[in-house]
């Protein structure tokens, strides 16, 4: 392909996603009140309503969470859609893997930001609501919710990705399980002190957020010994098929 048949691909594909997103967009808006309900759960149940202090700013919260709910959707559809343009300038090998690793890393920021949905985000709300009725009035505001929601969750779908980011690495040949156990105790002390940063100053909070990283940075270690494993055992396949 030349470049311009290159860009008008690449127009072509993003008038695909715009489309998309357009329409996820429409679909948000239709049941946003669905949505809206099941997001201020956490708020029902500490016996709170969430407030606004201007008429506009309903229209705003809706069209925030529209927007973050259709980019959700869209993503899948996205990423097809940058694999398909950059599949054709990647080697078969470089194809298969991205192939395979694509639908992993969606799946992995899915499963980070359903866990801190499900279990961080209750976690750290309830403790703070509980904290500021000691001495205070409390009054949420619906945008300021909602982007406390974005703050904790987007960052643990992020987080969840560091298995394959380390797979992908090992299968490069930049990272070695060695090394990653060698740097072992840096890597915990990296993740103690995020997970006190983006927690409530209490112990539980704390464990809850540092743990899981933990636990993560392990099963990446194990997932990186696996990859060099596989590639040794190809690597003397190949030359025994040589000798």
């Amino acid at each position: 392909m030349t470049f311009v048949e290159h860009l008008a691909d690449l127009r072509k594909r993003l008038i695909y996603i715009l489309i998309t997103l357009a329409v996820m967009f429409a679909a948000s808006l239709t049941f946003i009140s669905y949505i809206y309900r099941y997001l201020t759960r956490p708020v029902a149940r500490e016996g709170l309503r969430l407030m606004v202090i201007s008429p506009g700013e309903v229209i705003a919260v809706y069209f925030l969470i529209s927007i973050l709910v259709a980019v959700g959707l869209t993503l899948p559809f996205a990423l097809y859609h940058v694999w398909r343009f950059v599949s054709p300038g990647l080697t078969p090998t470089e194809r298969r893997y991205t192939l395979r690793l694509l639908p992993t890393a969606l799946l992995m920021f899915v499963l980070g930001v359903l866990f801190a949905w499900f279990l961080i985000f209750p976690t750290i709300f309830h403790f703070l609501i509980h904290l500021s009725k000691v001495n205070f009035n409390v009054q949420l505001r619906a945008e300021a919710y909602f982007g406390f929601i974005t703050d904790i969750c987007l960052p643990f779908g992020f987080i969840f990705e560091l298995p394959i980011v380390v797979v992908f690495l090992t299968r490069i040949g930049l990272v070695r399980p060695a090394f990653l156990r060698r740097i072992r105790r840096y890597a915990y002390f990296v993740c103690a002190v995020l997970g006190v940063l983006i927690s409530p100053p209490e112990l539980v909070s704390h464990l809850s957020v540092v743990l899981p990283m933990i636990a993560l940075y392990e099963v990446s270690i194990g997932l990186s010994a696996l990859v060099q494993r596989r590639q040794e055992h190809r690597r003397k396949a190949v030359e025994q098929a040589w000798s």
